[in-house]
């Protein structure tokens, strides 16, 4: 846990490739975390950028990449040269050792793994690192308003599989209700529980920085700290030449070569200041009449703050939608206008500027910008919230040293309920049974059940197959739960059903089929009880609390009660703490009764709706209780025996 004496410290791990937005961003972030009280270290795999104030952090620049256009793949350790494998080993090298060196309570990787593909190898060795700490850090994403989407769909998949195997949050450095994930990257349910709004994260301390009379009533030209910026600068100037009663001021980023910088000053019309890019820029833009620009993050939060007129021309090189994206959104708001570049022309740009000039400024205010405040409380939250979880998971470990200390080896078993059929879902719980090398016991819906799934499950040795109701439908009036062999039925009526499933389980799944129900929704009505015995059935298996070894005459009662999944918030990982908390109790209450009293405590999973958070913790608690030396998990075979006893 962290000792509450010392600084809370911040690692991130952020790599600018064109211009300086993404370093700019979370240079912003850190300097708002420093000022909280916490340690940050920024860690930049980008080129040197003078313009940006990391002010509060400790930078360690690793060897820097970049690339050249939109060819992201290709990466380049200084112009003309190529990055190679001693390159890349050298930036990795020195990742880890200022990770070491900060000792990060939270972990913050810029964009990736949602981007960033080039430099997997080196955040891929950053989280392994990081996951065998001890404790291990929080480990978060950072992602802006808008990604650029993938390239192919598996892309966002494996995205996905990154984030549910070591991350515990993905920071949305934007809004919502102003630009949703799903506009640019296809969302879901897994990613979208896992998302933590901030809002947008602005930089305005800038502003104060200038000084002087720059910029009013001007034009303001600006293109980004990269060459990318180059052909929207090269057409101002002939707009310029063509505007001649206004004057104009272009700002050249650093990433533009020298001769290129010169050859557009040389160019320009008396009317135009060519220089390069201030740090004032926010400045410069609330003094100025019109702002012509790309569409940047950094770019559209500063006209934001200057309630500028904007006109958009987004960079949409090779496959780059991002700008455009953005810039759509701000046009349907009513913000700025849009042009695009490819279609451009000086004349089209200069009847632009004249028609916005005429207007009045927009209202930009619906677009908050203290996302870098706002990212400070969060972490302080995340924070305080893994510390519960620590805590939690000690007061397990010693209840589970006290059932040692006594003797006791504490009995567990696992159902999963719902299989129908072979899924990638089904494999990998198949995978982790075997992994972990414990029983699992399959509750299979019987009128949807495939030959192929009785296939696949004949591959297994230590798999049984329960029988889960008929065919899970629900047919409780409308204001009532959802059941399928509930009150609400005839019991004579759901008798025979039972009867029906059995039957069918067994000629199905053989000697795999055991004479289990598992009632869907876990409902049941207790005038059927009495009957499952007589339909051929041994063992009654629902979700309650540990009270008795027999669910009617003749019926075992073999029930769960541990199930990770938040069903009443809409699915994901229920709380860390309160589960780990239950589990400790459901063995306190072990330890408080004579051995053998009670049935194994059951832990339920629904593989079919798990996403990578779930199966994560699911290994660390199934790791944590076989690793305590006094737990084992037992075949439901076995229990039938001992419960018929």
């Amino acid at each position: 846990m962290t000792d509450s004496s010392r600084r809370p410290r911040l690692l991130i791990a952020v790599t600018h490739l064109l211009g300086v937005g993404h370093l700019a961003r979370m240079a912003a972030v850190g300097r708002a975390l420093a000022g909280a009280g916490w340690a940050v270290t920024l860690v930049s795999g980008g080129r040197p950028a003078a313009t940006v104030n990391t002010q509060g952090c400790t930078l360690v620049q690793l060897p820097p990449v970049h690339c050249v256009g939109t060819d992201f793949a290709t990466l380049y350790a200084a112009p003309g040269v190529l990055a190679d494998a001693g390159h890349f080993a050298a930036r990795r090298g020195a990742l880890l050792a200022a990770f070491d060196a900060a000792a990060p309570d939270v972990l913050i990787t810029e964009l990736y793994p949602l981007g960033r593909r080039s430099l997997a190898s080196e955040f891929d060795a950053l989280l392994a690192h990081a996951q065998n700490q001890t404790p291990r850090p929080l480990i978060l994403g950072s992602i802006r308003d808008v990604l650029n989407p993938p390239s192919r769909p598996h892309r966002a998949e494996q995205a996905l599989a990154k984030l549910g195997a070591f991350y515990d949050g993905v920071l949305f450095h934007g809004a919502a209700g102003v630009v949703p994930l799903s506009a640019s990257w296809p969302s879901t349910p897994a990613l979208e529980r896992r998302l933590i709004e901030t809002g947008y994260v602005h930089d305005g301390a800038r502003a104060a920085e200038a000084t002087g009379p720059d910029g009013t009533d001007e034009i303001l030209v600006s293109g980004g700290g990269s060459a990318a910026g180059l052909p929207l600068a090269r057409l101002t100037v002939e707009a310029a030449r063509l505007m001649p009663e206004r004057r104009w001021r272009l700002l050249i980023g650093a990433g533009v070569s020298p001769e290129a910088f010169d050859a557009l000053a040389t160019l320009a019309p008396l009317n135009m200041v060519v220089e390069r890019a201030r740090p004032d820029f926010p400045a410069l833009l609330a003094r100025a009449a019109l702002s012509i620009s790309q569409a940047g993050y950094n770019t559209v939060l500063d006209l934001a703050a200057a309630n500028a007129r904007a006109i958009l021309v987004p960079f949409a090189e090779g496959a780059e939608k991002e700008q455009t994206l953005r810039a759509g959104e701000l046009a349907r708001r009513g913000l700025a206008r849009v042009l695009a570049l490819e279609t451009l022309t000086a004349p089209a740009l200069t009847e632009a500027a004249r028609d916005l000039l005429a207007a009045p400024r927009p209202d930009w205010s619906a677009i908050g910008r203290d996302g870098a405040s706002r990212t400070a409380t969060v972490l302080s939250d995340l924070l305080a919230h893994r510390d519960r979880v620590e805590a939690a998971w000690q007061r397990l470990d010693a209840v589970l040293a006290q059932a040692r200390a006594a003797g006791r080896i504490l009995d567990f078993w696992w159902r999963d309920d719902d299989a129908v059929a072979p899924t990638p879902a089904l494999d990998a719980l198949l995978a982790r049974a075997a992994r972990w090398q414990v029983p699992l016991s399959l509750a299979v819906i019987p009128a949807r059940a495939t030959p192929a799934l009785a296939a696949r499950l004949r591959e297994e040795r230590r798999v049984d197959v329960l029988v889960h109701g008929l065919a899970h439908e629900n047919h409780a009036p409308a204001d009532q739960k959802k059941a399928e062999f509930g009150a609400h039925r005839l019991a004579e009526v759901m008798a025979v059903e039972a009867h029906s499933a059995r039957e069918r389980i067994e000629a199905t799944f053989g000697a795999q089929a055991l004479p289990v129900f598992v009632p869907p929704w876990n409902r049941i009505a207790p005038a059927l009880l009495p009957m499952l015995a007589n339909e051929g059935y041994a063992a009654l298996s629902t979700f309650k609390r540990r009270t008795t070894r027999e669910a009617a005459p003749g019926l075992v009662a073999l029930n769960t009660h541990w199930d990770p999944i938040d069903w009443k918030g809409g699915g994901g990982l229920a709380d860390e703490a309160g589960l780990i908390d239950l589990m400790a109790g459901l063995i306190t209450e072990e330890l408080a009764s004579p051995p053998g009293t009670l049935e194994p405590i059951g832990l339920l999973t629904h593989h079919l709706v798990h996403d990578g958070w779930i199966d994560r913790f699911l290994d660390t608690m199934i790791g944590r209780l076989l690793d305590s030396g006094a737990a084992r998990f037992v075949a439901l075979g076995d229990q039938l025996e001992t419960g018929r006893r």
